[in-house]
């Protein structure tokens, strides 16, 4: 670090990450790590700004100094009570400019070694870019694919129980992918959060080792893989999880048993299969649905929906496909997929 300016690298060097951006810009995304603590919240934002545009830049910053000197009074007596004179925090903002500039000042006026972060969230944005565009091409992935309830996702983690390399992409989109992937109670990221996420991830793994990861779309929800990302998923080698359909029911009736905890919610999210498939079948599972009746539901969903788009979707997908290794697979209980984890192994 130079004087009281700090680049992205050198966030490590610091004992805390400051976000002085408002809350709904923080949760949109932010440097890992950051605790928010906004100069102005967002109901302020909104009305400096209306300040500056409907009277003069004077009042603007005439009101705009007094909440911002009110916020910093209220972060002195809360969150930065405690810390010591040694204590040397990082602060951004949008851009690295008058918001972070004015919390650094007071900082540096307690006594405290702050620093402002150069080009701000701006700054880390384009960073967790360009690592997303230099990595991905680099990775030696092997993509774990197989039909719906072939349990790819407990695979990866067991997989990385037994110490292989995994990028767990539903982990970081917070969805399992389907059009009943969303889980019970968790929002998903942003988009930039996602990104954000899957950075964090790429910086951890080792080029030199394989990298197991599911057999995805290009959307995992409502979040697009980052195309880099996808195309070396597209282009890597692929091994398919065969298990029968029997066992394959019995695991999503494990794994999804929640969603009949919610039945009308579990109806509504089938209306979304209707531009693939006719009003009478659609009819047929929403009543399934509003009945709690899962094992025939997910039978027929398993046969007439997910199995065919599998079939119809992984040689387009995968340009290894013809080519790809399969794997047995027995019982998918925890012992099962402890053992397809390692014969997975076996076979990379």
């Amino acid at each position: 670090m130079r004087s009281h300016q700090a680049e992205v690298g050198d966030r490590h060097a610091c004992d805390a990450i400051i976000d002085a951006r408002s809350p709904s810009e923080f949760a949109l995304d932010h440097i890992p790590g950051a605790i928010n603590l906004p100069v102005l919240d967002d109901a302020e934002r909104a009305i400096v700004g209306t300040l500056y545009a409907q009277e003069s830049a004077f009042e603007g910053r005439r009101v705009g100094a007094g909440l911002v000197a009110a916020n910093l009074a209220r972060h002195l007596g809360g969150y930065l009570a405690d810390k010591p004179k040694g204590w040397r925090p990082l602060v951004y903002c949008w851009r690295g400019g008058l918001r972070s500039g004015v919390m650094v000042y007071w900082l540096r006026q307690v006594g405290w070694d702050a620093h402002q972060l150069v080009g701000g969230y701006k700054r880390w944005r384009g960073h967790v870019i360009e690592r997303i565009e230099t990595l991905s091409p680099r990775l030696p992935l092997t993509v774990i694919a197989g039909p719906t309830g072939s349990a790819k996702t407990r695979v990866l983690q067991a997989l990385e129980r037994h110490g292989a390399q995994v990028l767990d992409l539903e982990a970081c989109a917070s969805h399992k992918g389907s059009v009943l992937g969303a889980l019970p109670g968790v929002a998903q990221p942003s988009q930039k959060g996602f990104e954000t996420r899957i950075a964090e991830v790429l910086k951890r793994l080792d080029p030199a080792r394989p990298v197991f990861v599911e057999a995805e779309s290009r959307k995992i929800g409502q979040l697009a893989v980052p195309l880099p990302l996808l195309a070396r998923l597209r282009a890597s080698p692929v091994i398919e999880i065969d298990a029968a359909p029997p066992q394959r029911l019995a695991y999503l009736l494990r794994d999804y048993a929640y969603l009949g905890s919610d039945r009308p919610a579990l109806a509504a999210s089938l209306a979304r299969l209707r531009e693939l498939h006719s009003n009478a079948t659609i009819a047929r599972w929403q009543g399934w649905a509003e009945a709690g009746a899962l094992p025939v539901l997910f039978e027929e969903l398993v046969r007439l929906h997910y199995d065919p788009l599998y079939a119809r979707s992984q040689r387009t997908h995968f340009f290894a496909w013809d080519q790809r290794r399969r794997v047995a697979a027995g019982h998918l209980d925890d012992d099962g997929i402890d053992a397809l984890a390692q014969r997975i192994l076996a076979a990379s």
